[in-house]
C-alpha cells in the first residue's frame, strides 16, 4: 500500500502501510456551534447565510467556545512514534491498547524510503535521494525482526507481557480511541498538517482534515478563508 492517505470509505482512511483513521461517532456540527453561540442572546438560527457569517465572525474574533459543543470520536491505528507526538494534544480523551493486557502482534511500520537529516532544522528531514536506501531498509528490517523475535522469546521464557514489551521499537503499531471537540481538532490540524510536522503524522492529519471538511463544511470554509487572510 502506498504511504499516502487513501480513502477507503466515507469515514475510514487507510494511512501509511498498515494504519488507519476511522470516524466512530460525531455529535453536533456547524449548526450546533451556531446555536451554542446564539443562545448567549436568547436567539436562534437566522438562516444559512446569517449562520455562516456568524461562524466566520466567531473564528475571526477568537470566540472559540461554541465549537467545543461539536465532538468527534476517532479510532486510530498508527506507529507508536506518531502516537507519542499525537498525545501532546492534551485537550482530548485517549484510550490506547495496552501491551500489558494483550500480546503484541508482528506489525511494524516500514517506510518506503528513508529521509535525510535537515542540517538547518534539527527536527526536520529532507528527501533522501542520495542515501543508500536498500542498505538502510535492510538494517531497519533486521532490527525490527530481531526485536520481535526477542519479545517472543521473553514471553516463551515466562516474562510478563509488561516487561517483554520493553524490547519493542517505536515503529510498532498501536491503536487508540480519541475523542476531541472541534475547537481542539482545528488546532491539531493546523499544527500536524503543516509542512513543518513530521511526514508520517501529516498523513494522518490530512485524513482527519478531510473528515472535518465533510462533517463541518461551514466551519472549515470559514477557517480556510481566515488562514488565507493571515498568509496574504
Amino acid at each position: 500500500m502506498a504511504e499516502t492517505g487513501i480513502k477507503a470509505g466515507q469515514d475510514l482512511f487507510k494511512v501509511l502501510d498498515n494504519g488507519f483513521v476511522k470516524l466512530v461517532e460525531f455529535m453536533g456540527g456547524d449548526q450546533r456551534a451556531v446555536d451554542s453561540a446564539r443562545v448567549s442572546f436568547g436567539s436562534v438560527s437566522k438562516g444559512e447565510a446569517a449562520d455562516r457569517k456568524l461562524i466566520e465572525y466567531l473564528l475571526e474574533h477568537g470566540h472559540f467556545s461554541p465549537f467545543e459543543h461539536s465532538v468527534f470520536q476517532f479510532h486510530i491505528k498508527c506507529p507508536i512514534f506518531v502516537a507519542r507526538q499525537w498525545m501532546r494534544h492534551r485537550i482530548a480523551s485517549y484510550n490506547e491498547i495496552s501491551a500489558r493486557y494483550t500480546e503484541v502482534h508482528d506489525e511494524f511500520y516500514y517506510p518506503s524510503e528513508f529521509r535525510a537529516q535537515d542540517r538547518s532544522n534539527r527536527q526536520g528531514s529532507l528527501p533522501g535521494g542520495s542515501l543508500q536506501q536498500e542498505r538502510m531498509l535492510a538494517i531497519y528490517d533486521k532490527a525490527i525482526k530481531s526485536s520481535y523475535e526477542s519479545y517472543k522469546e521473553l514471553l516463551d521464557a515466562g516474562a510478563a507481557r509488561e516487561m517483554a514489551r520493553m524490547v519493542l521499537p517505536v515503529a510498532q503499531y498501536t491503536q487508540f480511541y480519541w475523542s476531541i471537540n472541534a475547537r481542539s481538532l482545528l488546532n491539531f490540524i493546523s499544527l500536524r498538517a503543516d509542512s513543518h510536522a513530521q511526514w508520517e503524522i501529516r498523513r494522518y492529519a490530512e485524513a482527519i482534515q478531510d473528515i472535518f471538511k465533510a462533517k463541518m463544511p461551514w466551519t472549515w470554509e470559514a477557517y480556510a478563508k481566515l488562514n488565507e487572510k493571515k498568509t496574504a
